[in-house]
């Protein structure tokens, strides 16, 4: 009888695994026997799970390791013939490690004020044995990415928060290699609101003050208050709104580009940031008004100026902020000032001298600038009576040029004939018609006092065909009385002259 027996062959299994493994890490398993050649088919198993299986000798790869990678693993192979029996490797115990711990979010207040800056960090940790990894951080809100996207500073400054900014914050940390990120639980933050207080209104001029066609600010603010402010002007006269501005800040400004006479007022603003709307004190807003040029009028007591007569200057300016101050000139020589305090325009008086014809002129300043006015010109002649005698003085010496000697023999003959007229008064009707010096008066209105008069008269007539005149030249009397006084004055100048009869 034949007697077979069967040979078993046994080949012994090593599983090769890394003995530290981190996150990130790469993992590579080798499974090796010593008749590989024989492997018909090899197999990876973890706790006792198949991973994968190859139909030749593989190693098995894990690219990057996660914490849940830990565990026991262990490899199997099949041979080629009923010769080769299944075998299993040796378990190899792979404990995958954190590299850095899960980042936690931290800031500086998670109920911060409206308007305050606030601080976000993202802190974490990595491993002693990995302190050379470099990691990158990433900052959120409500799945919006804030900053820069990603940055190696673990840290971000956020310069003021509103009330819009409240939610969910969280931040991510990973490696540079972008193997792990690990993210950090959601915290809340809520941003406080304060209401506004203590709005004011205030006004900003070139100069301090405000002139017709210059620009004008109006600053309204808050001196607390946090979120968005609306802002609105007013003017009290009407309480339309001028303008609104609704911003994250204290304070905003109007502005007026070119103001007129009509913005002159009394304005407000308000102020609200969702709590309460405020309003702020009237503040009067006046506009001062450049003076206009002025007119200039002269005024003298009769139709024409002569000398001694008491001449008014007036300027007025029909425009213009009081007060103002008025200045006159004759030929760009100053005679003096006036003000007006209350606007409107003012005099100035100057006695009259034969040196004081030439042109006029006046200039109104209310310290906006300064206007002249055009110039008026003024003849200034002599006084009335002045001009009178030389009249007379030059009619009556043309008179004796033309009359010669034969005047002084028509006096004589003149006074002859009033001798013997006298003795036959009774005789003679045509001696009514003589004039009395002593019953002289005056049918004319008064002339001025400081003019010199001529005083014509006729003296009488005879039978001839010559009729004598007597004149007198005298000072204008202040009354009727003084002029008989004059006329009866025996010494006063008589002259006569011939005038024939028609």
């Amino acid at each position: 009888m034949l007697l077979w027996s069967l040979l078993v062959i046994f080949d012994s299994l090593t599983l090769v695994a890394p003995s530290s493994v981190f996150e990130g890490d790469s993992i590579v398993l080798k499974c090796q026997g010593e008749q590989n050649w024989k492997i018909q088919k090899m197999a990876y198993h973890k706790d006792n799970k198949e991973l994968a299986v190859f139909k030749k000798v593989s190693d098995f790869l894990i690219q990057s390791a996660v914490l849940s990678d830990s565990g026991n693993y262990f490899c199997s192979t099949k041979g080629k013939n009923i010769l080769f029996r299944d075998n299993h490797s040796n378990i190899a115990k792979i404990k995958v490690q954190e590299l850095f711990q899960h980042p936690v979010l931290t800031a500086s207040s998670f109920q911060p004020i409206e308007g305050s800056p606030v601080s976000l960090k993202c802190e974490t940790q990595l491993s002693p044995q990995r302190l050379d990894v470099e990691l990158q951080f990433c900052f959120f809100k409500e799945n919006q990415v804030l900053g820069s996207s990603w940055s190696s500073s673990p840290e971000l400054q956020i310069p003021a928060m509103w009330s819009e900014d409240t939610g969910s914050y969280w931040c991510e940390a990973e490696t540079v290699t972008h193997r792990i990120r690990k993210q950090s639980l959601q915290s809340q933050i809520h941003v406080q609101r304060i209401p506004i207080s203590n709005v004011s209104l205030e006004t900003r001029a070139p100069g301090g003050q405000l002139t017709e066609g210059q620009k004008l600010i109006l600053l309204c603010s808050v001196t607390a208050g946090t979120g968005n402010v609306t802002f609105s002007w007013y003017r009290e006269a009407t309480g339309t709104s001028l303008g609104i501005k609704t911003q994250h800040s204290l304070s905003a400004e109007l502005e007026i580009p070119a103001v007129k006479e009509s913005d002159a007022g009394k304005y407000y603003c308000r102020a609200d940031n969702g709590h309460e709307s405020i309003q702020s004190k009237v503040v009067n807003i006046p506009v001062r008004i450049p003076v206009s040029r002025p007119v200039l009028t002269l005024r003298s007591p009769g139709a024409q100026t002569a000398v001694g007569d008491l001449l008014e200057l007036h300027c007025e300016a029909l425009r213009g902020s009081p007060p103002i101050l008025y200045r006159f000139y004759h030929e760009d020589v100053t005679l003096g000032n006036s003000s007006a305090p209350s606007g409107g325009g003012a005099p100035f008086n100057l006695s009259l001298t034969a040196e004081h014809s030439g042109n006029y002129s006046c200039e109104a300043d209310n310290g906006l600038g300064a206007q002249h006015s055009e110039a008026v010109p003024v003849s200034i002649s002599g006084p009335d009576g002045h001009r009178r005698d030389l009249m007379t003085a030059g009619v009556l010496w043309g008179l004796f040029g033309v009359l010669g000697f034969t005047g002084v023999a028509l006096l004589l003959y003149s006074l002859f004939h009033k001798i013997s007229g006298e003795n036959s008064a009774t005789n003679e009707p045509r001696a009514d018609r003589r004039l009395n010096p002593q019953e002289f008066t005056y049918s004319s209105p008064i002339p001025n006092m400081e003019e010199l008069q001529p005083v014509y008269v006729n003296v009488g007539s005879v039978d001839v065909d010559v009729v004598y005149s007597q004149v007198w030249s005298i000072q204008q009397p202040e009354s009727s009385a003084n002029i008989r006084t004059l006329l009866e004055n025996k010494d006063s100048q008589v002259i006569y002259s011939s005038v024939k009869k028609s």
